[in-house]
């Protein structure tokens, strides 16, 4: 299992109510989760399958950006 970090744009957790159901719904995550206390508000997603382009689209679907770290 590799575990990508991303630089995000989500700033609060209303914000992280609209990215939640779209990292759910995306198979191939295992966990994931985002820190709102990190100035980068970094995102940690653990997967067996997925590359950082397939979890950038799934942030962007929810209207927010993700640049891997």
């Amino acid at each position: 299992m590799k575990t990508l970090k991303f630089k995000t744009n989500i700033q609060c957790t209303n914000c992280l109510s609209k990215v939640s159901p779209k990292l759910n719904e995306q198979s191939g995550i295992n966990n994931w989760e985002v820190n709102l206390e990190d100035p980068q508000r970094t995102l940690s997603v653990q997967t067996e399958s997925l590359e950082a382009a397939d979890i950038k689209k799934a942030v962007l679907r929810a209207g927010f950006i993700a640049e891997e770290i």
